[in-house]
């Protein structure tokens, strides 16, 4: 049973245009109307396709099973979706599946043995035995490559639409579906009027210990994402305070740290206010965790995105969904600028009262506000002590304070951010 139009479940494929090709060849190479000629064509074009995929993904070994195991990953319907981070499911649904599986399961199994020499195309070898190139693929990193090549070797061996099914489900709750089931990190995009959530193929593998210090401050942010993950209660928060203290690092780190039990985050700036609503509608029926995270927010008087975000966070008509919440770091404690014209007394004093108010609503939406202060003098030594030793560096204490208290003094001040500028500065050397 090779016939595609066949699938009911595992239908939809963004690149299903090879396989489409593949089991058109499968089904008639040997057809008396069928041209060797033609059909070597056809061959030769779907291992172009295959050479391709290896080189932008970075996939190695067969390349057949490779291209199989991206559509079977990758696939958002009905089951992928209701599987992902929960695993098994009950129902119908699994009949379905299985049929589906023994599809699949006769792609993985067949032989090209007889086609290739039918017509004359024995280089098919090369993408049956596939020595990657040891380079970064342009679309996964080798962590993301990696599982799905593990998969398809897993998917290879499998010997019945059960295990098949079984194998597949396992990974769907291990690690997700499509995008969101492979990466940690999104940004927004907007695009003839489409608003999309696009991959972040590298993000930097900080972790909450890699902070020196502000351990009070850590333990809230994790305890807070802790209770989020766990499916309880949490609230917005808000990391302000001065700057290079640590407060995109520790969100970065917090996307690190809980990716494995199904948090993802998507950055989003304020000018994609806008498009709120949009990015919430494509993610509150997932089985993900989501942090929409707003980096060194601010807003100046003239600025009014900050009403899109208000009206998202609480005070719309729509609930904001229990799988989203918002993470935000900015310098301002109260997030809209202030000034003193607004607290001057005017003839109208309830229109001064309301601006104040206006300005103050933003910030106070968020439930958990965490202050990241700058290290006073004894704090940024030890800062440049701990991250001197993580780096080799192996100066005397002494003149290891004395060069960072020169270079702090001309480089940003007292930060850990100034800390760890000076420690690359002496390992460049």
């Amino acid at each position: 049973m090779r016939n595609r139009e066949a699938l009911m479940v595992y239908r939809d494929f963004e690149d299903g245009a090879l396989l489409t090709d593949m089991v058109r060849l499968m089904e008639h190479y040997a057809d008396a109307a069928c041209d060797p000629k033609d059909g070597a064509a056809l061959l030769y074009q779907c291992m172009h396709g295959l050479l391709e995929m290896a080189g932008r993904y970075g996939f190695y070994g067969n390349l057949w099973h490779c291209y199989l195991t991206y559509l079977l990953v990758n696939s958002e319907n009905s089951y992928s979706r209701a599987c992902e981070i929960r695993g098994s499911v009950e129902g119908t649904i699994n009949r379905a599946v299985l049929h589906d599986a023994a599809i699949f399961r006769s792609f993985f199994e067949y032989d090209f043995s007889p086609m290739v020499r039918a017509l004359g195309v024995e280089d098919f070898d090369l993408v049956l035995s596939y020595e990657g190139n040891p380079q970064e693929s342009r679309v996964y990193n080798t962590r993301i490559r990696d599982r799905i090549c593990t998969l398809a070797q897993k998917l290879g061996q499998a010997r019945t639409p059960e295990e098949t099914k079984e194998t597949l489900t396992e990974f769907y709750r291990e690690y997700g579906v499509g995008k969101f089931g492979l990466h940690k990190a999104f940004r927004v995009s907007e695009q003839n009027g489409r608003v999309g959530i696009d991959p972040i193929l590298n993000i930097a593998h900080v972790k909450l210990s890699d902070l020196v210090g502000y351990e009070l401050q850590k333990q809230k942010l994790v305890e807070n994402t802790e209770a989020f993950v766990n499916g309880k209660k949490a609230n917005n928060c808000l990391l302000y305070g001065d700057a290079g203290t640590g407060k995109s690092s520790s969100i970065k780190a917090i996307a690190n740290a809980y990716y494995d039990r199904g948090l993802r985050i998507i950055e989003i700036y304020k000018h994609q206010f806008r498009a709120l609503n949009d990015v919430i509608a494509q993610i509150k029926n997932r089985n993900y965790k989501f942090i929409l995270y707003m980096d060194d927010l601010s807003f100046e008087e003239f600025e009014v995105e900050y009403k899109y975000l208000k009206a998202v966070i609480e005070g719309g008509l729509e609930k904001k969904p229990a799988n989203v919440l918002i993470y935000a770091t900015s310098n301002r404690r109260h997030l809209v600028r202030e000034s003193f014209r607004d607290k001057q007394e005017q003839d109208e004093e309830l229109h001064t009262r309301d601006t104040v108010q206006e300005k103050l609503s933003l910030s106070s939406r968020f439930g958990v506000t965490i202050y990241f202060g700058s290290p006073d003098k004894k704090q940024f030594d030890e800062i440049v002590e701990e991250l001197a030793r993580r780096g080799g560096v192996t100066l005397p204490v002494q003149e290891l304070l004395l060069q960072a208290n020169q270079w702090e003094l001309s480089h940003g001040g007292l930060s850990g951010r100034t800390a760890q500028q000076f420690i690359d500065h002496l390992l460049g050397k």
